[in-house]
């Protein structure tokens, strides 16, 4: 019996899936595995920074959000924003976390940016009262970090470790333009 296949991504495209960050679709097929609907197509992908591990997705997974990763020129786009986006900010701790955790969760990289954007900020003002993020600031900075810095990587042609420094770069520079 062939299966129609709804797939809207194709092998060897980079996707991100969900919490999973980054991953590579290695196959679109019907995995001979115990216990998996076989009248439905899989997408098998494989985390680009978790080797050794492998998802079957079904195509038709509307639970977990799945979108290509952002382009070069998609990427530079979003570092020159920066500047003009506004951050996140609550003095209400719970309303706070809540925020982050809903940005955190479009796996959207604007809204990872603003959560960034939003603790870079706040960290250098504590830093001038000789003060640290709270816990629940530290830990979402983490995964924005965390999440942004291993998609941005992969356009850019850098390594996650050298996102944070390009970044600065690029906004020092398009300051330094204003300036001018």
């Amino acid at each position: 019996m062939e299966i129609q296949s709804n797939a809207k991504f194709q092998i060897d495209d980079l996707i991100i899936y969900g919490s999973s960050g980054v991953c590579i679709v290695r196959d679109i097929c019907v995995p001979d595995m115990f216990d998996i609907d076989t009248t439905e197509k899989y997408y098998i992908l494989e985390p680009v920074y978790l080797k050794g591990s492998t998802i079957y997705s079904p195509v038709d997974n509307s639970t977990t959000i799945m979108r290509k990763i952002i382009t070069k020129e998609e990427a530079r786009e979003l570092i020159n924003q920066i500047p003009f986006t506004e951050p996140y900010w609550n003095i209400n701790d719970k309303k706070r976390e809540e925020q982050y955790k809903n940005a955190i969760r479009t796996y959207d990289c604007y809204e990872w940016m603003r959560i960034i954007k939003t603790l870079y900020q706040r960290k250098q003002e504590l830093s001038e009262q000789k003060k640290r993020l709270g816990q629940i600031d530290e830990r979402y900075l983490h995964m924005a970090e965390d999440l942004l810095y291993a998609e941005l990587s992969i356009p850019l042609e850098i390594t996650r470790e050298e996102v944070e420094s390009y970044i600065a770069n690029m906004v020092n520079h398009h300051e330094s333009e204003e300036c001018q």
